[in-house]
């Protein structure tokens, strides 16, 4: 392919992409597809000669877009979001052009000072402690990870290490593997299935401490857990918090686990994949509290910044701890610059060698938008939550679990959890939204969240009538013939006044907007 061909694929691409977007509401947000559907329709090895890019485009169109689950969906509501944008877009395009490899300085200068100045930028942005910053006189800084999963095994690595080389130098009667054996590492119950994940590769067991009903893990639990371990002759290494948790969005206690990390050594790490970027907003000023007792600390800009997958921002207090873990130097990775304080080797900081120029989309999207736009992004997702949830509150038929936190509503139908449960599996069989369950104590629940890459409040009122249609006729399994119904027998007759209950106002604009593919929507009077 010569530049020319290339320029009028990437066009090309560049229409599709855009196509797509525009239409995306269009698409049920999950395919019909079943297992191993795509063995069948492609060849089985490469084809022998070269193929146009317009029968590739074609196939991708035909084939490989009928399979996909789509994330930018405003209809899409399960786990949380998956950010994107067009800048995000063009910026990955322009990283992929240029094909650098940044593993340290001079493979290009520019991918590793750009993600300095971007860090700093975040850093500001989510008013982190000054010690985050790489331009702080301190050894903190930030990096771009691949994901929040990166972020906490980095982390989990570098204190088992920390804790090993100080226990050695304080026990030189113990073996390393004697130590390595006594090691021992918290979390929440409530946590993120990558912290379980981070344990078992780290080979540090793991405990996940119960919360209350709050949901929430507290410095007591915590303490009580160390003075357990440390009597049993086990060594406490770090502590997994998180702000935003999996299941409900709840937030873990840091002002209260602080002390308790400093009081015993424990590196004190803060997932905030989800509710991190929050730290933005004035509002939620409370959630930074405690900031200045921990060591380590990341979030996902793919989730509510605009930044497509893969890429998570985290910072260090101090990067030596993770650095002298780490490094691991080759003659062929010296330069002469290497050593200036100001230009990390961001190999070091990370598991991987090789790195790709994730700032170069970073930046161009924090311009596009500016801090404003993003803040104001934020704020629509946390708006259209309140939407939804004031949609479950003024329906009897059904509960709210927890009170809705940022993009998150928890809530259930009354009832048995079989209802529940059906619910959810009518809902995903139509695959017009796409939502998960959730449970807590014997208790199971629905959780929506504001996705997608532009939601609107439309989208809103589109998945509530789904929700409330779905819920009457597994309630009522003829409510969908009768509303019609009851609209034929009255619709000679236009001066009549037709009286509904929720419910049936519900059901008859969903059937309406399913039936005409137009948005059919109503008015609450008396």
């Amino acid at each position: 392919m010569d530049s020319d061909t290339f320029r009028e694929f990437g066009k090309a691409a560049v229409d599709f992409i855009a196509d797509y977007m525009d239409s995306i509401r269009d698409c049920d947000v999950l395919s019909s597809v079943a297992p191993g559907y795509l063995f069948d329709l492609l060849p089985k090895e490469i084809p022998e000669k070269p193929e146009d890019y317009k029968t590739i485009l074609k196939d991708i169109h035909d084939v490989i877009k009928p399979g996909i689950t789509h994330w930018q969906s405003p209809n899409m509501h399960a786990f949380y979001p998956t950010a994107s944008s067009f800048p995000s877009i063009v910026g990955e395009m322009l990283s992929a052009g240029f094909g650098v490899i940044g593993f340290n300085w001079i493979c290009s200068p520019a991918c590793t000072e750009l993600e300095v100045v971007v860090m700093d930028y975040l850093a500001k942005f989510l008013n982190l402690p000054k010690e985050f910053m790489h331009s702080s006189e301190g050894p903190g800084g930030g990096i771009i990870q691949g994901s929040a999963s990166e972020a906490v095994l980095v982390a989990v690595i570098a204190a088992r290490d920390e804790a090993v080389r100080r226990i050695k130098a304080e026990r030189p009667d113990m073996s390393e593997s004697d130590i390595r054996g006594k090691l021992i590492a918290y979390s929440s119950d409530q946590s993120n299935s990558c912290v379980e994940k981070a344990g078992v590769l780290a080979a540090l067991p793991i405990k996940l401490l119960p919360t209350d009903d709050d949901l929430i893990l507290h410095g007591e639990t915590l303490q009580k857990a160390i003075e357990e371990d440390i009597s049993n002759g086990l060594i406490p290494v770090i502590c997994i918090a998180t702000l935003g948790t999996t299941g409900t969005c709840a937030y873990d206690d840091i002002v209260t686990l602080g002390p308790v990390c400093q009081k015993y050594n424990v590196w004190l790490h803060v997932d905030a994949a989800y509710a991190g970027a929050t730290f933005a907003l004035d509002e939620y000023a409370h959630l930074r509290f405690g900031m200045e007792m921990v060591d380590s600390f990341n979030f996902n800009m793919h989730k509510m910044l605009m930044i497509n997958f893969d890429c998570t921002a985290m910072w260090l207090r101090d990067a030596n701890r993770v650095i002298d873990v780490f490094s691991v130097d080759r003659i062929y990775l010296k330069h002469k610059y290497e050593g200036q304080s100001q230009i990390p080797d961001f190999r070091n900081w990370q598991i991987p060698l090789g790195r790709r120029f994730r700032a170069l989309k970073v930046w161009i999207t924090l311009r596009i938008y500016g801090a404003e736009g993003l803040r104001t992004q934020i704020r629509k997702h946390i708006e259209l939550a309140k939407r939804f949830e004031r949609f479950v509150v003024a329906d009897e038929r059904f509960e709210i679990v927890f009170k809705s936190t940022l993009g998150l509503v928890c809530f259930r139908p009354k009832g048995a959890n079989e209802i529940t449960t059906n619910l959810l599996a009518r809902i995903t069989e139509r695959k017009k939204i796409y939502l998960i369950q959730a449970n807590h104590k014997a208790k199971h629940f629905l959780r929506f969240v504001v996705c997608g890459m532009d939601p609107k409040e439309h989208d809103i009122d589109f998945a509530w009538q789904e929700i409330q249609q779905q819920l009457c006729e597994l309630l009522q399994p003829d409510s969908k013939q009768s509303v019609p119904a009851a609209l034929e027998d009255n619709v000679k007759n236009e001066k009549e006044e037709i009286v509904f209950g929720k419910s049936e106002i519900g059901a008859i604009t969903q059937q309406l907007s399913n039936d005409l593919h137009i948005s059919v929507g109503c008015e609450k009077s008396k």
